[in-house]
């Protein structure tokens, strides 16, 4: 399976963030991908508070779905979104960080809300509350892509191994890793984080990424990455890429498997 990791720059404007998610999924369409994969806050990331509460959308009315499904289907191809900025319909008016899986028919296959919440101050100016505005999620989520069964994350769900571990045992072949990672974490930590968890679970990773510096100030780290089974880069799209590509052979999940077993001997001796 071709896959493509995405690589932009979000703004805080919903339509120029979907102008230039829209031309990236049909540069990908046309470069023969069939899963292709975006990043983090991929319908926008607001520049305050206030703007990404007005902005946040709903899934019956949200315009980044609605063209999403459309392409999905225009060009017989499965989405990642890694996540969009979303609306509950329930009392907590927290949103939701939610990723969703669109089918080559169009049809929404998967949805999962990011379990861990971005509270941290990592030393670039910037102080992340995630918890403030988001409901984190309470479960894991796979679904199949193409054969490929597939586990969904969200940026800094990649800290916290035990998620993966899960989707290792529920023999998942290829997890999802979409972030917007920040350029001091990222360089620190990036690569490192995506490699490890391939190589303990013995899949593969697509982190589709945000890069650049956005409308309320951050810089994110870029480098979509894609890593075997192995914990080989198969491709990294840098600081300025806008996507990162390469083909995905399943046989290399079972050699990984067969060659180390770690991923099968997790346990629960430190709860």
């Amino acid at each position: 399976m071709k896959v493509a990791a995405l690589q932009y720059t979000a703004k805080d404007s919903r339509s120029e963030t979907r102008a230039i998610a829209q031309a990236l999924i049909e540069k990908a369409a046309r470069g023969g991908a069939e899963l292709i994969c975006l990043p983090e806050c991929a319908n926008f990331l607001a520049k305050d508070k206030d703007s990404l509460f007005a902005k946040a959308e709903d899934e019956a009315h949200s315009p980044f779905l609605a063209m999403a499904r459309h392409y999905a289907q225009k060009h017989n191809v499965t989405l990642s979104l890694g996540s969009l900025m979303m609306r509950h319909n329930e009392t907590d008016n927290r949103l939701a960080n939610r990723h969703y899986i669109i089918a080559p028919n169009g049809t929404i296959t998967a949805r999962y809300d990011k379990i861990h919440m971005f509270d941290a101050a990592v030393n670039d100016g910037q102080n992340y509350q995630e918890s403030q505005s988001f409901r984190p999620g309470t479960k894991a989520v796979m679904t199949d892509i193409s054969g490929f069964k597939t586990g969904l994350s969200i940026c800094y769900d990649i800290r916290f191994a035990r998620l993966y571990h899960h989707y290792a045992k529920e023999q998942a072949s290829l997890i999802l890793t979409p972030a917007a990672f920040t350029a001091t974490t990222g360089a620190a930590h990036w690569h490192i984080l995506q490699r490890s968890r391939a190589i303990e679970t013995g899949a593969f990773i697509i982190a589709a990424a945000q890069t650049g510096t956005h409308d309320d100030g951050r810089k994110t780290y870029g480098h979509a990455l894609i890593i075997s089974p192995w914990g080989e880069v198969l491709a990294d799209a840098g600081a300025e890429g806008d996507m990162a590509c390469a083909t995905l052979d399943k046989a290399l999940v079972e050699q990984a498997r067969t060659s180390l077993t770690a991923w099968r001997n997790q346990d629960n001796h430190f709860d």
